[in-house]
């Protein structure tokens, strides 16, 4: 079975109708017609083997951060199967389900909870995380007077150390400095050799390349291409895409 396979997913928002009355607006729910909704995936299929990393591209606005957030259930896909085998760990966003007002104690016992690690598990594998995260000092200080870098090393040191099956990256290794990004990258690299499964977005497509095996092209939600990881990058920058140009990968 693929770590993660998606068969005809296409997901829709209704786009937002304005201010109305109480008594209108839920008319309106009631009455919605399809030429209100907006794709942001249309009919998506792809799969990712155990072991595989695939490189996730494409402009602004292609569906790239929605498909992650469907792999990891934080949204549900409106028509079409998704699939995927084993505990799933994910860097979505900076301080994403972070509380500013607790400690970096409290917040990482609560995330590693939610990544699916027992009690136990997680006071087994605190020291490790505080000491990969390299923000020993202040990890029973509140959140808020962390730097984003800080918050940054905790939420990676968490989803590296929960010993996930497949990890999601999505454009967090750039906020780092060089000292952090070396070491995550050796982190992800380990990952990898481990058999282990990843997903990864990024604006640097020289890191893709570096990280990935396989590429999937999305443009305004639907799928371009999929393959290996140079031909389909050499195919988005030939398509003259403006991130693409911009790269300048040779």
């Amino acid at each position: 079975m693929p770590a993660v396979s998606f068969t005809g997913v296409s997901k829709y928002f209704y786009q937002h109708s304005g201010r109305m009355l109480l008594r209108d607006r839920l008319l309106h729910l009631l009455r919605r017609s399809p030429e209100e909704r907006f794709y942001a995936l249309t009919d998506v299929s792809f799969a990712v083997e155990t072991g595989e990393s695939l490189a996730i591209i494409g402009h602004n606005g292609a569906g790239k951060s929605t498909l992650l957030n469907i792999v990891t259930q934080v949204c549900a896909p409106s028509q079409g199967k998704v699939a995927f085998e084993g505990r799933v760990a994910a860097l979505l966003e900076l301080g994403a389900g972070f509380h500013s007002d607790l400690t970096g104690a409290e917040n990482l016992h609560i995330n590693a909870a939610v990544l699916g690690l027992t009690r136990r598990e997680a006071r087994e594998s605190f020291d490790r995380m505080v000491e990969f995260s390299g923000v020993g000092d202040f990890i029973n200080e509140p959140l808020r007077t962390y730097s984003s870098g800080m918050i940054l090393r905790l939420a990676f040191a968490i989803a590296i150390n929960v010993d996930p099956d497949i990890l999601i990256v999505d454009e967090m290794l750039g906020v780092g400095d060089q000292k952090f990004y070396t070491k995550s990258m050796e982190s992800i690299m380990n990952f990898r050799h481990a058999g282990k499964t990843l997903l990864c977005v990024s604006h640097s497509l020289e890191t893709l390349q570096t990280l990935c095996d396989r590429a999937l092209w999305l443009d305004h939600g639907r799928v371009v291409r999929v393959g290996p990881v140079r031909e389909v990058i050499q195919a988005y920058q030939d398509s003259g895409a403006p991130l693409a140009r911009a790269q300048g990968l040779k």
